[in-house]
């Protein structure tokens, strides 16, 4: 555990994270912060869709990759023969 002070910024307060904890952490310029239980998190900005690849594979081996609402996605009469497409 590493005890540091808040300094002021402005009319805000910032936290000087030391530099191993930097290192260990490999926080970059932007980072998401959340409040948990009391608790103040701070993680590094994730990708968006990051790791979406991985699972995608993993429904696919289990078989889990089906649309659940498939036959809702039936055309009705009116789409086939009135609608104009």
């Amino acid at each position: 555990m590493v005890k540091t002070r808040l300094v002021k910024i402005g009319n805000s307060q910032g936290i000087r994270i030391p530099k191993l904890l930097l290192e260990q952490t490999q926080l970059t310029d932007e980072v998401e912060l959340e409040v948990e239980e009391g608790k103040l998190i701070v993680r590094s900005v994730r990708p968006a869709r990051q790791g979406w690849d991985a699972q995608f594979r993993v429904m696919t081996e289990a078989r889990d990759d089906t649309l659940l609402d498939g036959e809702a996605l039936t055309l009705t009469r009116w789409e086939t023969e009135e609608w104009s497409w």
